[in-house]
Parts: C-alpha cells; sequence; structure tokens
C-alpha cells in the first residue's frame, strides 16, 4: 500500500482516481490545484503523484517542476491533449510517465502499479520517496551494494545518487535507472527498445520517451561543466561516452 497523491482539477475525475486507487489499495490524497498540492506534498509523506497537465492557476508542469527541486518522487501526468509536445515536456521536465485522458481506471492503475515497482527496485528509493513529506540486475549483489564507477561518473546504489568529478548531479529514479544500465555495459550500445524493455518493462510507452529522458540527463550534467555524458551511435541508438 502506497500514499498517492491526485491532483486534478476535475472532481468525476478525481473522484474516480481515487475510487481506482482506493480499491487497489493505496492511500489517496486528492487535491484540485498546484498550491494546495504542493503543501499536501511537503506536509504528508507522498510516494507517488498522479498529476494533471492542465490546473487553473499555476499548472501541473509547475508543480513538477517545483517537487523535483526537493524531491524525486515518481509522477505520472494526466492530459486531455493528445500531442506528443506536451507528453515529451512532461518527460523532460521529471515525469516518470504520461497517461492521455480519456483513459481507463484499470490502465492508471496498472501504470502506476508498474512506476511503484521500477521505483522500489533502486536501492534506496524507499527512503528517497518519503523524504518529500527495475533496473538491468547486476551479474552479483555486490554491484548493487557499492558506487558504480564509469571514469568521472559515479552512480551511488545504496543512495541512488549520481556525482561528476565529485559535484552531485540530481536524478529522478527513470534518469538514474537509464544512466546504470548504460554504465554496467560501458561498451554496448543500446537501441531505443532496449532500453525501453529495461527502463520500462512491462508498460506500453512511445520510444521517444527515452530520448526525453536522456535530453534531461544530458542537461542536467552540462551544468557541472561536464563533457557529453551519453553518446547518440546514429541509426544504432544510445552509449556511455569515454569518460
Amino acid at each position: 500500500m502506497s500514499s498517492i497523491l491526485v491532483v486534478d482539477d476535475d472532481p468525476h475525475i478525481s473522484e474516480v482516481v481515487e475510487f481506482a486507487l482506493s480499491a487497489a489499495g493505496h492511500q489517496v490524497k486528492t487535491a484540485f490545484e498546484a498550491e494546495s498540492a504542493l503543501e499536501i506534498f511537503k506536509q504528508n509523506q507522498i510516494e507517488l503523484l498522479v498529476l494533471d497537465v492542465s490546473l487553473p492557476g499555476k499548472d501541473g508542469l509547475w508543480l513538477c517542476r517545483t517537487i523535483r527541486e526537493f524531491s524525486q518522487v515518481p509522477i505520472i501526468f494526466l492530459s486531455a491533449k493528445d500531442e506528443e509536445v506536451d507528453r515529451v515536456m512532461g518527460l523532460t521536465i521529471g515525469g516518470d510517465d504520461y497517461v492521455t485522458k480519456p483513459f481507463s481506471p484499470r490502465e492508471l492503475t496498472a501504470r502506476v502499479a508498474a512506476v511503484l515497482r521500477r521505483n522500489a527496485a533502486l536501492p534506496g528509493a524507499g527512503a528517497q520517496a518519503t523524504t518529500g513529506v527495475q533496473a538491468q540486475n547486476a551479474t552479483a549483489s555486490e554491484t548493487e551494494e557499492r558506487p558504480l564507477k564509469c571514469g568521472s561518473l559515479t552512480l551511488d546504489m545504496e543512495s541512488v545518487e549520481a556525482f561528476y568529478d565529485g559535484k552531485k548531479v540530481d536524478l529522478t529514479p527513470t534518469e538514474f535507472k537509464i544512466l546504470k544500465i548504460l554504465c554496467l555495459r560501458p561498451r554496448k550500445v543500446f537501441t531505443r527498445n532496449e532500453l525501453l524493455e529495461l527502463a520500462f518493462p512491462g508498460v506500453a510507452v512511445s520510444d521517444r520517451t527515452i530520448d526525453s529522458h536522456i535530453l534531461h540527463i544530458r542537461k542536467k550534467f552540462s551544468r557541472t561543466g561536464a563533457k557529453e555524458i551519453i553518446q547518440t551511435q546514429h541509426g544504432l541508438g544510445y552509449s556511455l561516452a569515454q569518460l
């Protein structure tokens, strides 16, 4: 059972989502606009947000950006707009999944379960989720315990934190997972489909999702003065850069 915050200004949709998630065993809180949702998030141990993009006043993208300044709790976006630009924007600023209205409550419940499973599979993710008050398996359990080093890049498996030349880089759980997949096999060129299967097991998402997350990873590392962290192998896919 997880504590979930649903943010949607449509009372009917909020009620349907709350009922579906509660029936699945989750504890659900609701909010109808971004600023009150932020206060609820800060005052409670929320483990996942279901967040509408279009809200009165400050929108869902603003709330996502604000929360990402201090928390990496998973966020699933809802939107009536079936446009790639909205989908990419939501994922680029830190969303973990995207569901387009109208949607089936059963589909949303399945997406929530999948995102929670992915987040729980990350070492230290449980503690990370509650402070907002399946990555690729290693060949040995020791790999999950010790820091993963690739040149100037260090991934701390226990705290789920990334560092470049000692400087911390704040990543979402999904971004951390993608970078970990690349670091575990630094010479391999991963196709988009391979990354999708490893980062989003059992979830149907667009291959553009990978592009969005990698763009966001690159931007975050560039702010630290890091050189290119992920290389695009044209016509093939992505690989870890020589660090």
